[in-house]
């Protein structure tokens, strides 16, 4: 286990995960932006992606950089160019661990309301 950080009422972990780099990344509304515009068309330049945000060069590419350690956005070179691409694998990994798994109980009593509602009609 690795080491651990306490101050006097909390007490961290302090290894960060693939998923805190993923909630890191995803909690930013730029970035979230930035993903937004990589999911309707893949393969962006800087460039590209920069003309459409209210800020210079070097933050846009900060933002890329985070979702880049995050694994959600993957660059490749073209020639002189590096083209950004989004990876939506941990976006499902998060889904799968930490949203679908509460959901699940809900749908499955509504579905069973309904059966049951259905039986009695």
């Amino acid at each position: 286990m690795d080491g651990l950080i306490c101050d006097h009422s909390v007490t961290y972990l302090e290894s960060v995960t693939t998923d805190d780099l993923v909630f890191k990344a995803l909690a930013d509304p730029t970035r979230r932006f930035l993903l937004d515009l990589l999911f309707e068309r893949d393969g962006r330049t800087l460039t590209q992606l920069e003309s459409e945000l209210e800020m210079s060069r070097f933050g846009a590419m900060k933002h890329l950089r985070v979702l880049e350690e995050a694994g959600l956005v993957v660059a490749r070179k073209s020639g002189r160019e590096k083209l950004h691409f989004l990876n939506a694998v941990p976006i499902r990994l998060i889904h799968d661990r930490w949203i679908d798994k509460y959901t699940e109980r809900q749908v499955s009593a509504l579905v069973n309301l309904k059966r049951e509602l259905e039986d009695n009609a």
